[in-house]
């Protein structure tokens, strides 16, 4: 459950695809990568329109092997869009047009196989991300610490998805009630505060953030796990209470440094510099 909702961002030729784990293989957003294929900047009237000649030739069980699946838009926000698997995907870019098409193929060819081997060896998809945050330029201490965090995060949305949290909405709603106790904001303010748009907040969290972050996600988690709440109130509940705790640790460090902890400093790489949105 905790890798469908997550929204991933792969780059071919320097144009984002964004892509979701869905029936534990990769699913890619289709007006991505037809805007990759032929730079048209109609993807959505593209995709329309090759998908009623699709139907028209016969390709009928390419549209039933496509999902609408929310996936974060360039607003942030998610909605639905149409996604398809590594194998209808294929199918798809036959009968487009384009010079990039057989790179466009061997890239989704390595996506894909990727995917396979990390869900036979989990250990695999740590390694490329710790991989992914070092070439992009942060520092060793930082990267364990988002590691351990991305840890303690999955941890709680499987405590979660035992208490019966199922809706995007409620994971949503819960996150926003940890980090409101915790830190004052909910994570779109926050993300405001920070000047981000589609970026993820946490990989522009420093030290301190990220660790009264994963304090209140680690309490929260902690306390369901002692009580096993057995409603969304009742896990509302328990999630303000895990992040009041952290809140109060960082009130008092507050207190301790005379500065706040939340900063709208995004965190900058070493090899990485922030561009405006």
């Amino acid at each position: 459950m905790t890798q469908e909702i997550i929204t991933k961002i792969a780059i071919f030729q320097k144009k984002e695809i964004r892509k979701i784990i869905h029936k534990n293989e990769w699913w890619f957003s289709i007006i991505d990568i037809i805007e990759a294929l032929t730079g048209t900047e109609r993807p959505r009237k593209y995709w329309n329109d090759l998908k009623k000649k699709l139907i028209k030739e016969g390709y009928s069980e390419v549209s039933e092997n496509i999902g609408q699946l929310k996936i974060t838009a360039p607003d942030g926000k998610k909605r639905k869009t149409d996604c398809a698997n590594t194998e209808t995907i294929f199918r798809i870019i036959q009968t487009i047009p384009s010079s990039k098409a057989e790179p466009f193929k061997r890239w989704l060819a390595k996506v894909g196989y990727e995917r396979v081997r990390e869900i036979e060896d989990p250990e695999l998809a740590t390694k490329r991300t710790k991989m992914l945050y070092k070439l992009k330029g942060y520092s060793e201490n930082w990267i364990e610490k988002r590691m351990r965090g991305i840890a303690i995060r999955e941890e709680l949305t499987d405590e979660w998805q035992k208490r019966g949290v199922k809706e995007q909405k409620e994971y949503e709603i819960l996150t926003a009630e940890i980090s409101k106790a915790t830190f004052g904001v909910i994570p779109s303010e926050y993300k405001k505060l920070k000047g981000l748009r589609r970026q993820n907040l946490r990989d522009h969290m420093d030290d301190l953030e990220l660790i009264f972050n994963m304090l209140g996600e680690r309490v929260t988690t902690e306390i369901s796990q002692q009580e096993k709440p057995d409603t969304f109130i009742k896990n509302k509940k328990v999630a303000e209470r895990g992040g009041s705790i952290a809140g109060n640790a960082r009130k008092q460090t507050e207190k301790e440094l005379g500065r706040p902890i939340v900063s709208k400093k995004k965190t900058i790489c070493q090899n990485q510099k922030i561009k405006k949105d």
